[in-house]
């Protein structure tokens, strides 16, 4: 088993944080009243809430430029890139970038402001809410050597949330054709939107599918399944359960990642 997680994190069984950038310029949604000053605000509150409750990684995403583009525009990039540079100083743990849904735009982002890793729609084609949704992983992968990405490590999510792969194939298919043919660094397996429940059952048949690839459980963790699913998978991505009441659009409740946070670090005393 590749243990780069390990290694990075400094603990087994990582747990990757989201911080949710609100909508940004170029955005339906953008608050152009409040402008990137509000932006920069509301990122910097969860920021330091999920830091404080205890996460071992923070991964900064455009999560409400919805509804998404699979090839985002510059101006996303950029207003990121200033976002996570103003935050930089006062970021503690190991972080990552999402720029939604364009795996190329996420290495931009992630050599701008030394991101350590990115999670993406890497391979596969899909039929999805956004439209047909295509890849290229080898113009993918060779764009990040050129850009001198070659550290960046690279989540590759197997189960689009609110997409279906669009060949007729099977989970434990697509686990061994991706690590075979994209060495991908880790894999992310999902529900069917941002805050579903990721089935166990298809968590272990992921795991049980690939030989040397870590499986992390990317959507649906919250205080009552997570050791179920960490018994499983080798880390999770969590976010809406680190939200007040448990609900998407809100800010993060540092309380609740510490009532998560310690019941992790529970788990991980008996491993």
């Amino acid at each position: 088993m590749n243990n780069w997680l390990e290694e990075l994190f400094g603990v087994k069984k990582p747990i990757i944080a989201m911080c949710h950038l609100q909508p940004l310029p170029g955005d339906p949604y953008y608050d152009k009243q409040g402008g990137m000053a509000k932006v920069l605000d509301c990122a910097r509150r969860d920021l330091h809430a999920l830091q404080n409750g205890g996460v071992d990684a923070i991964m900064f995403s455009n999560e409400f430029s919805l509804p998404y583009l699979t090839k985002v525009e510059p101006v996303t990039i950029a207003a990121m890139a200033h976002v996570i540079g103003e935050l930089k100083k006062e970021i503690t743990v190991p972080y990552g970038v999402n720029c939604l849904w364009d795996p190329i735009a996420s290495l931009d982002l992630a050599v701008a402001v030394d991101a350590k890793f990115i999670r993406e729609i890497i391979s596969g084609v899909y039929a999805s809410d956004f439209g047909l949704w295509n890849t290229n992983v080898g113009k993918t992968v060779r764009h990040k050597m050129a850009i001198g990405a070659q550290d960046v490590k690279m989540l590759f999510n197997i189960v689009p949330e609110a997409a279906k792969y669009l060949a007729d194939r099977n989970i434990a298919e697509i686990a061994k054709s991706t690590e075979f043919n994209n060495r991908p660094d880790a894999l992310c397996v999902s529900g069917l939107t941002a805050g579903s429940e990721t089935d166990t059952q298809v968590l272990s048949v992921v795991k049980n599918s690939v030989k040397r690839t870590p499986i992390l459980c990317n959507t649906g963790c919250n205080k009552d399944n997570i050791t179920r699913q960490l018994s499983v998978a080798d880390g999770a991505v969590c976010a809406t359960t680190f939200k007040i009441d448990g609900i998407f659009e809100n800010a993060v409740d540092e309380q609740r990642v510490k009532e998560f946070m310690d019941i992790v670090k529970e788990f991980r005393k008996t491993l």
